[in-house]
């Protein structure tokens, strides 16, 4: 009986222990900075796009 009773006392202790606590890890966010490669801002391929974009319709 009494190693009956010392496994149940042993896994009721061992069940209730936990690794780290309840409240939610805090976890930071890296900060990124992006450097400008040019002072574009695409208006040269948006115009190249739409002038391949239209071209179909030009040549008909």
């Amino acid at each position: 009986m009494k190693p009956i009773v010392a496994l149940l006392a042993f896994a009721a202790l061992t069940s209730t222990a936990t690794a780290g606590s309840l409240a939610d890890p805090v976890i930071e966010a890296p900060v990124i900075v992006e450097d400008a490669s040019s002072s574009s801002s695409g208006t040269l391929s948006v115009a190249l796009l739409g002038l391949l974009l239209s071209l179909p319709l030009l040549t008909d």
